[in-house]
C-alpha cells in the first residue's frame, strides 16, 4: 500500500521469515556461524531456541541459503507428528518417492531402511543431509525418541543426518526431561537467540529499509522513535519490531511524511493497544491495564 509513497520495492517489515532480511545481531551472528560450522563438520545434533518472534525460522532459512550446494535440506514445519508420520514427512521433504515409502501401510522399519539408503547415497556423493524441525517444543515424547534413533544413523566415521531442532524457550525444558536424557546428551550445539539491544533495533530497521528500498530509502526513524519501538517491542523482539514499524509506515503515509518520530510510534502502539514491557516480561493491552486499576 505504501510502497509507492516511500519509493520502496516491497514492504520492508513483513512477518514472513524471508532469509534475505536476516540481520546478524550478536546472538544471531553467533548462532548462524555455529550452525554453519556444525553442519559442515557433521556434528549431528543441534538446538536453536528463543522467545517467540526472535527470528529462529529466519535464521535457519538463512543458514540453508548460504551453505554448500552439496547440502540436502528437509524442513518440517508441523511438529504434531507420530513416529511413522515423522518418517514419511522426512522422506517426502528429501524427495524420496519409492513405492515402499508411498505405501500407506509402510511400517516404521521399512521407512527407516529407506531413509538410511537415501542418506548413504547422499554421503556417497560427498553430500550432507540436514533435517530442521520447527516448533520442536510441540513434538510428542515418542517422536522425540524416534529422532534420537535417527541420530544413530551413521557410518564408522560420519553422521548420516544432521538434525536441528528449533523451538521456543520451553524446548530446553522438554529436552531436559529424564526420559530424554540420551537425546539431550547428543546435542553438540545449543544456540539461544536473544532479543535485540536498543542499538541493534536501530541497525535492524536500517537494514530492512535498505533492502526493501534497493539502497535508496528516504525513510527516517528518529532516535526517539527507535527508543519507543524498542520499549514497545518487548525490548527488541523482531516480530514486534516488524509489526510496529510496518504500522508506522502506514501512519507516516497518512500524515504525508517520511520522517517518523516518537509521536507516530505512540499513535501506532495506542491503536495496537500495546504498552512497554512489564516486570512480567509480557505486552499487555492498555485497556486491560486501565480496567485493572
Amino acid at each position: 500500500m505504501y510502497e509507492q509513497f516511500y519509493n520502496l520495492i516491497e514492504p520492508p517489515f513483513s512477518l514472513t521469515p524471508d532469509p534475505k532480511y536476516f540481520y546478524r545481531s550478536d546472538s544471531h551472528h553467533r548462532a548462524f556461524e555455529l550452525l554453519r560450522y556444525a553442519i559442515h563438520r557433521r556434528e549431528g545434533f543441534m538446538v536453536v531456541y528463543g522467545e517467540i518472534g526472535t527470528g529462529k525460522t529466519t535464521l535457519c532459512r538463512a543458514v540453508l541459503d548460504t551453505i554448500e550446494k552439496n547440502v540436502h535440506p528437509a524442513l518440517l514445519l508441523n511438529p504434531f507428528l507420530t513416529e511413522v508420520d515423522l518418517l514419511k514427512a522426512i522422506l517426502a521433504d528429501f524427495g524420496v518417492t519409492r513405492p515402499t515409502v508411498s505405501n500407506a501401510g509402510a511400517n516404521k522399519q521399512e521407512l527407516i531402511n529407506a531413509l538410511n539408503e537415501y542418506l548413504l547415497s547422499v554421503l556417497g556423493s560427498d553430500g550432507r543431509a540436514v533435517l530442521l524441525i520447527d516448533e520442536a517444543q510441540n513434538l510428542p515424547l515418542a517422536t522425540l525418541e524416534q529422532i534420537r534413533i535417527l541420530s544413530n544413523l551413521e557410518t564408522h566415521n560420519a553422521k548420516l543426518l544432521q538434525i536441528v531442532l528449533v523451538g521456543q524457550l520451553e524446548l530446553m525444558d522438554v529436552l531436559s526431561k529424564p526420559e530424554l536424557r540420551q537425546l539431550y546428551q547428543r546435542i553438540s550445539i545449543k544456540c539461544e537467540l536473544s532479543p535485540f539491544s536498543r542499538n541493534e533495533v536501530e541497525q535492524y530497521i536500517r537494514h530492512r529499509l535498505a533492502i526493501a528500498g534497493g539502497g535508496q530509502s528516504r525513510i527516517v526513524f528518529t532516535p526517539d522513535a527507535v527508543k519507543a519501538i524498542y520499549g514497545y517491542s518487548e525490548e527488541g523482539i523482531p516480530r514486534w519490531i516488524n509489526l510496529i514499524a510496518d504500522r508506522a509506515l502506514m501512519r507516516g503515509m497518512e500524515l504525508g511524511t517520511s520522517r517518523l518520530d516518537r509521536r507516530v510510534i505512540l499513535d501506532v502502539v495506542d491503536h495496537l493497544q500495546l504498552r512497554p514491557k512489564s516486570s512480567f516480561g509480557r505486552l499487555w493491552p492498555r485497556a486491560w491495564s486501565a480496567k485493572s486499576k
